[in-house]
């Protein structure tokens, strides 16, 4: 092989180990920013097939109904603990801040956190829902397969 062609297969070699290099980082970075979503279920439950339950401290979505009687507000600060439920599952919620208007006890919210230890999430964000007759599909699903009532949740759950 003559010197000419070898630096060209050099160059090409070096350019494709370089462009994997590149993918390899961008795909790494958007790794961390992923938020994937749960119902408070699939917390406790785990997701799938597979039953994967989400790690401390993993971020995350997590939608479901605001449980009646669960809003607890600290008269000192900004914040707000209360419990989301689904068919078969409640999970707890910490906010500090102020939390939309629409926001209130058996309304849909999904609140964009960090998982704590066990069933908490610390919230960074809280969204809630804008119409009256909108309710996430993977929660409508789970509420009309169980029926449950969240007063029987509340005391099933720990």
């Amino acid at each position: 092989m003559n010197s000419r062609r070898k630096n060209r297969m050099l160059v090409v070699i070096a350019i494709i180990v370089g462009l994997g290099l590149i993918t390899t980082l961008v795909m790494y970075a958007l790794r961390a920013n992923i938020d994937l979503f749960y119902t408070p279920s699939e917390i406790l439950q785990g997701k799938g097939e597979a039953h994967e339950k989400p790690e401390p401290g993993q971020r995350l979505r997590v939608g479901g109904m605001v449980m009646p009687g669960s809003v607890k507000r600290d008269p000192q600060s900004l914040q707000v603990s209360f419990k989301l439920y689904d068919a078969s599952g409640v999970v707890s919620v910490t906010f500090e801040g102020i939390l939309p208007d629409l926001f209130r006890e058996g309304q849909g919210v999904v609140a964009q956190g960090v998982l704590e230890n066990g069933s908490l999430i610390n919230a960074k964000e809280v969204l809630a829902k804008h119409d009256e007759k909108y309710t996430p599909p993977e929660i409508e699903d789970a509420m009309k397969k169980n029926h449950t009532s969240p007063a029987a949740l509340a005391g099933a759950q720990p």
